[in-house]
C-alpha cells in the first residue's frame, strides 16, 4: 500500500485533475488482468489462485500512482510522456519480472518478456488519450 501514499505527494490540483482518467486506467487493468489470469499469461508461486490476493495489488497497487506521477510530470509533452511509460515499463517488464521470479512471487509464463512490454506499455497510450478527452472537454465545459 506504499505506493498508494505518494499519491498524497500530488497536490490537490492534479490529483483531481488526473483522478478520472487515473480510475480508467485501473479499471481497464482489471479487465486486461483477468483476461490475462484466464489465459495463463502468468503465475503467481503461492499454492491458491486469487485474483483479489495475488494480481490485483499489481493492478491497483502500484499502477495507479505511477500512472498519475507519470501524467503530472509529463501532461502536454507526448514525448516526454511516451519516454518515460518506455523506462517504467521497460524496467518493469524485463528487469524487475526476473526479480520478482527470483524471489517466487510470479513468472511469465504463456507470453516473453516483450510481449508482456507490450501488454504493460500499450495502455499508456490509452491513458494519454483519455486524458486529453478530459481536459477538452474541460476546455469547452468552462
Amino acid at each position: 500500500m506504499i505506493p498508494w501514499l505518494s499519491l498524497l505527494f500530488l497536490g490537490k490540483r492534479n490529483m483531481k485533475r488526473f483522478s478520472l482518467s487515473g480510475v480508467f486506467i485501473v479499471i481497464f487493468e482489471i479487465i486486461n488482468h483477468l483476461y490475462g489470469h484466464r489465459r495463463n499469461w502468468w503465475k503467481f508461486y503461492d499454492k491458491r489462485k486469487s485474483f483479489i490476493k495475488d494480481e490485483l495489488p499489481f493492478s491497483v497497487g502500484s499502477y495507479m500512482p505511477i500512472s498519475l506521477w507519470i501524467l503530472k510530470i509529463s501532461y502536454g509533452n507526448f514525448k516526454k510522456f511516451v519516454i518515460l511509460n518506455v523506462i517504467s515499463d521497460g524496467l518493469f517488464a524485463f528487469l524487475f519480472i526476473d526479480v520478482l521470479k527470483r524471489f517466487k512471487i510470479i513468472s511469465l509464463k504463456r507470453i516473453n518478456h516483450i510481449q508482456f512490454f507490450i501488454y504493460l506499455h500499450y495502455k499508456a497510450y490509452l491513458l494519454y488519450g483519455v486524458q486529453y478527452l478530459i481536459e477538452k472537454t474541460r476546455r469547452f465545459v468552462v
